[in-house]
């Protein structure tokens, strides 16, 4: 399976939120590019946000943060 461009507009958004507390959460306003909100309304049918322009993250979505930010992590580490 190949990461197709909704995938990754979706990982984009995911990246945007601090895992440092729970109590902070994302906004995405109707203005904004329709692909962010698009991608963040579909993180949102996937259960990962609790809000159709964000909010905040439920379990599985603290999940795929953790895990979209260590694939960076890794990625973007030099050799």
């Amino acid at each position: 399976m190949l990461f197709t461009s909704e995938l990754l507009e979706e990982m984009n958004v995911l990246v945007k939120f601090t895992l440092s507390t729970d109590m902070a959460g994302l906004k995405v306003r109707s203005d904004a590019d329709p692909i962010l909100v698009a991608a963040t309304e579909r993180l949102y049918d996937k259960k990962l946000v609790t809000a159709k322009d964000g909010g905040y993250l439920t379990s599985i979505g603290r999940d795929a943060v953790e895990h979209a930010k260590e694939a960076l992590r890794i990625l973007r580490s030099e050799p």
